[in-house]
């Protein structure tokens, strides 16, 4: 046996361990990738709130211009459907950056992981290529 080489079952006692850190390692790389999806996904429904809020605070001025119109005073009207136009514009921007956000997050399945895991599988399988 060559200096320093291992036997068969000292190779094989230690495989229990070996495949409890690979699970525990596919674990921790699931939570991570989940983990950053997660905060993705927190921002742009944040950002669908802010439209939201947006969204009920133009209604009150649509109303409010026209019943200024109703006044036949032009300034005041004037004023309050340039006001409606502001908020419709950040409506749209805030909804746009909101989508966005989610076309960032792709889909929900951790494709990483499962490429990992699928490499691992392989491996032991000795099917693939894979280092050692």
């Amino acid at each position: 046996m060559a200096q320093g080489a291992r036997s068969l079952p000292e190779l094989i006692s230690e495989l229990p361990q070996l495949f409890m850190a690979l699970v525990r390692a596919e674990l921790n790389q699931l939570k991570a990738e989940l983990a950053a999806k997660g905060k993705v996904a927190a921002i742009g429904i944040a950002l669908f709130f802010g439209a939201l809020l947006l969204l009920l605070l133009f209604v009150p001025v649509l109303i409010a211009a026209a019943i200024l119109a109703f006044c036949l005073i032009v300034p005041p009207w004037a004023a309050a459907l340039i006001v409606a136009g502001i908020l419709l514009v950040l409506i749209a921007g805030l909804a746009i950056a909101g989508i966005m956000f989610f076309r960032r997050i792709g889909s929900a399945t951790p494709k990483q992981t499962i490429g990992s895991v699928k490499t691992d599988v392989d491996a032991v399988k000795g099917v693939g290529d894979y280092d050692f």
